[in-house]
């Protein structure tokens, strides 16, 4: 899975994504609760990351956004992706097979950052809405990740 990780990743970077910033929403998340560092986060992160489920989400998400970019799908689901939709959802489901594999805290944490949109989630969605780039998919992804290292932080004591 190597190969795909580190596609995985590079896709991220290329969409401004780095794993010091999915780190920093987990440190936010967390850091009040357990003794960690933003290194300590960086690391769950790419637990969480290597999962075969993530990577293949990570990769399909942000292939949805690109063709969506390029004006690819029919006219009426084109818009609807650029547009990130309210009511469209399937990027929430998308993200949420990720969220599936880490528990119930990772569900209320993915609906909590899905909705208060801290770090780079705000700034994907924000992009998205005001450029020519599409991050419906990307930003639940994000979200997806945030969520689910936070909770395994969570469900664990980080031993210094």
């Amino acid at each position: 899975m190597k190969n795909v990780k580190e596609a995985a990743i590079t896709k991220l970077e290329e969409r401004g994504v780095t794993i010091n910033d999915i780190a920093t929403i987990v440190y936010n998340i967390q850091g009040s609760y357990q003794n960690i560092t933003v290194d300590d986060c960086k690391e769950m992160v790419l637990s969480i990351i290597s999962k075969r489920e993530t990577l293949y989400t990570i990769l399909t998400g942000i292939a949805i956004d690109e063709i969506a970019e390029k004006g690819l799908f029919d006219p009426e689901i084109n818009k609807i992706i650029t547009d990130d939709n309210s009511l469209y959802g399937l990027d929430e489901i998308l993200a949420l097979s990720i969220v599936n594999m880490n528990g119930s805290i990772a569900l209320t944490n993915f609906g909590y950052l899905d909705k208060t949109k801290p770090g780079i989630i705000g700034q994907l969605d924000k992009e998205g809405k005001s450029s020519t780039k599409c991050h419906t998919f990307l930003d639940d992804i994000i979200c997806a990740i945030a969520a689910s290292a936070a909770s395994r932080i969570a469900h664990q004591v980080i031993k210094k």
